[in-house]
């Protein structure tokens, strides 16, 4: 049955909006007529493509509806509906009504309107790319050519909520860290823009030697009071320089790969994006997704694009006939642990479950790392601080104490 977009005028003079399903746009507002409600317009949701696209812009915006966690809630509730038993067209009438919000509910009535209009769900989901990725409309598509929707559902629900306690476990290890390295900062920048130059004001008058350190913080202070604007100028078009050239792939690339190089933020790099990458591939394939469309789409979900490179030079070794843990196996930057496991799904015929067993260790293994980093950053940054703090304070005192000592 199709679903109209309304808006009607209460009793009470308030405005109403909302979705109503209808045989047509008579009906619809006959039964708003019924339920005591002035219809002001009633548009058809998924009629044509022209009408649907104007619907979709003028209801819900460029802005997502979804949230990486509200949508991997709506994909749980989804597959909890579907794997019931539930018909996927009833399932989705739940969740319009269900929405948390205006811009949800048009978006679930619109996907189902264009699913009762005989659109696959995969198909419906593909004409809102700002709100389901390429990745997830391809699992949903193996899902519903292979008939276990449901199944699948679950699958992309769990590696969906995966991947947001990965990001925020890796958040939470930063962000303290993060926070007192700008307070810090602040402090500083606030005593020697102000302390330091009234300090230098008492001793102007003085034939007095000042101590090394007084004269250091001086000539510190007197840079930033009339370099400090100038600094950030040079730093911010530094940063905005770097940032265009790395839009070039190629320098893209020669970054991401020194990146990886570095000491500790390097291997919890290669860590996150492997797990991630062996995650979706074990999601793809467990779907039943062709292996050389789950690699492609799975070197997609990479942010380091040296490491998307090379899983793009395995895809062609993968083309050519050669197993995967062969081919991801001579691509040094991916841990060899990956590797193993595939070697062993290959050999059992278990590769799905084989690549997750790697994406976990492999996540487990990145968030103990994070904690840990975190657990020595922390103290260090306030020592560090501390320290920061007492050579001012001392760089202050010292000719203060040495005055004393001259007037006794």
């Amino acid at each position: 049955m199709p679903a109209y977009s309304y808006e009607a005028l209460q009793n009470d003079g308030a405005l109403r909006k909302g979705v109503i399903e209808a045989d047509s746009a008579k009906a619809a507002r006959s039964q708003l007529r019924t339920q005591a409600l002035v219809p002001l317009s009633v548009q058809a949701l998924g009629a044509s493509q022209q009408s649907t696209h104007s619907i979709w812009q003028y209801n819900i915006g460029s802005r997502q509806c979804f949230s990486p966690n509200a949508l991997a809630v709506w994909t749980r509730q989804l597959a909890s509906l579907v794997s019931s038993g539930l018909p996927l067209e009833r399932a989705l009438a739940a969740l319009s009504d269900e929405a948390e919000s205006e811009k949800q509910a048009h978006l679930v009535a619109q996907l189902r309107a264009e699913v009762n209009a005989g659109l696959g769900l995969a198909k419906a989901m593909s004409q809102h790319p700002q709100e389901f990725s390429a990745l997830y409309t391809a699992v949903i598509s193996a899902g519903e050519q292979g008939g276990n929707l449901g199944q699948v559902l679950t699958q992309l629900a769990d590696d969906l909520q995966d991947q947001q306690t990965l990001k925020a476990k890796l958040l939470s290890a930063s962000l303290y860290p993060a926070i007192v390295s700008a307070i810090a900062l602040l402090i500083v920048i606030f005593l020697l823009s102000t302390v330091v130059p009234q300090v230098a004001q008492v001793f102007n008058g003085s034939q007095r030697k000042l101590p090394g350190l007084t004269v250091a913080m001086l000539a510190i202070s007197d840079f930033v009071r009339h370099h400090g604007w100038t600094l950030m100028l040079v730093l911010g078009l530094s940063w905005l320089g770097i940032h265009q050239a790395l839009k070039r792939p190629r320098w893209r690339i020669q970054f991401d790969a020194a990146f990886l190089q570095l000491p500790i933020v390097g291997r919890l790099a290669t860590g996150y994006n492997t797990a991630r990458f062996a995650s979706t591939l074990a999601m793809l394939t467990s779907a039943g997704v062709p292996i050389l469309k789950a690699m492609q789409s799975a070197a997609d979900t990479l942010s380091n694009q040296a490491m998307r490179a090379d899983v793009l030079d395995a895809l062609v070794l993968v083309r050519e006939g050669a197993p995967l843990a062969m081919a991801m196996g001579q691509k040094k930057r991916f841990p060899s642990l990956l590797a193993m496991f595939a070697r062993l799904g290959e050999q059992t015929g278990q590769l799905p479950v084989m690549l997750q067993r790697a994406a976990q260790q492999l996540s487990a293994d990145v968030q103990r790392r994070a904690m840990a980093l975190a657990t020595i950053l922390e103290p260090l940054l306030i020592v560090a601080m501390g320290a920061v703090v007492m050579l001012i304070v001392l760089a202050v005192l010292m000719p203060i104490m040495e005055l004393n000592q001259w007037v006794r």
